[in-house]
């Protein structure tokens, strides 16, 4: 199945790209997709625990993800 990943800001920025399609098994879950985005070089700017989205509703690590759907990793967000 494949997974569409989103990312915004310094994350996008760290891994040259603002989006990433990538493909896993049946039953993946949204702790697989930050594994293998982890995996990636430069992304070591991620944090151990970033807050995650799954078709625009927060999800945690252990949410299993069905083909198509869109994950965004979503990054600190600071204002004044």
């Amino acid at each position: 199945m494949t997974v569409k990943v989103l990312l915004f800001a310094s994350y996008a920025d760290t891994l040259g790209t603002n989006q990433l399609a990538l493909d896993f098994s049946s039953g993946a879950t949204v702790g697989d997709v930050l594994g293998r985005v982890r995996s990636m070089p430069g992304a070591d700017a991620l944090p151990p625990e970033p807050l995650v989205a799954v078709n625009e509703r927060y999800a945690r690590r252990d949410q299993v993800l069905s083909s198509g759907d869109e994950v965004a990793i979503i990054p600190p967000v600071a204002g004044g």
